[in-house]
């Protein structure tokens, strides 16, 4: 494990940049700033970053936009921070990519926790092959491979993204909406995620008209129960 890491801090709001950036500094991490999408781009750009903390409302290019394009090439660990504490903007982020998801109401010293925290699970995630673990299925990150009871199964890309998408985020509540955002760029109705959940369904559950793994929030979307 790295001894020092460098975070990149992006917020357009100057006392917070400077704020994080002091007790991060303090407790010993090498610390790059930003204050709008654009630049924190061009950051990324210049050398190595280890975690982002990333402000969702900004002008021009938001939070989730920037996200977006950088899960597009990376997957260095990405905490959002926002005045917003609603769920239905936490969800989107974590659909995005994001890691974690903080209010800015949050004490500093937690926010440092916070992404010691995601550093660490960042870390053990690369030391493990990046596995995801959930009894009879296995979910193998850095090879994209599925297995169920020891075998390894087929899924097609989009499949196998929904699945880790789910994976990652056990017990969350995804709705129609964000899954179509995600993954159809906003094309399509529900009927399209209900198919390629059916597909899914049918490869990873031993029953799949009573699910284990993917269940329905009816009306909503779907969770993935991780149990």
């Amino acid at each position: 494990m790295k001894e020092t890491y460098t975070v990149l801090v992006v917020d357009d709001d100057h006392h917070i940049v400077e704020l994080l950036r002091d007790f991060l500094e303090v407790d010993g991490f090498n610390v790059k700033t930003a204050n709008n999408g654009t630049q924190a781009l061009a950051v990324l750009k210049q050398g190595t970053v280890d975690c982002l903390i990333l402000d969702v409302m900004m002008p021009g290019l938001n939070g989730f936009e920037l996200c977006r394009q950088i899960r597009e090439e990376s997957d260095v660990p990405i905490l959002f921070l926002s005045a917003r504490g609603d769920d239905v903007d936490k969800i989107r982020g974590l659909s995005l990519g994001g890691d974690d998801y903080i209010v800015k109401t949050a004490s500093p010293g937690e926010i440092v926790a916070r992404v010691k925290a995601v550093l660490r699970r960042s870390s053990q995630g690369e030391k493990n092959m990046k596995v995801l673990d959930y009894g009879r299925l296995t979910i193998h990150l850095s090879t994209r491979e599925v297995m169920i009871e020891g075998k390894k199964i087929s899924l097609t890309p989009k499949e196998y993204d929904l699945l880790r998408l789910f994976a990652e985020h056990p017990k969350f509540v995804f709705s129609y909406e964000q899954l179509l955002e995600k993954f159809w760029e906003g094309i399509g109705d529900k009927h399209t995620v209900r198919v390629h959940i059916s597909r899914l369904r049918e490869k990873i559950e031993a029953d799949p008209n009573q699910p284990e793994f993917i269940t329905n929030e009816w009306g909503i979307g779907y969770r993935f129960k991780g149990e």
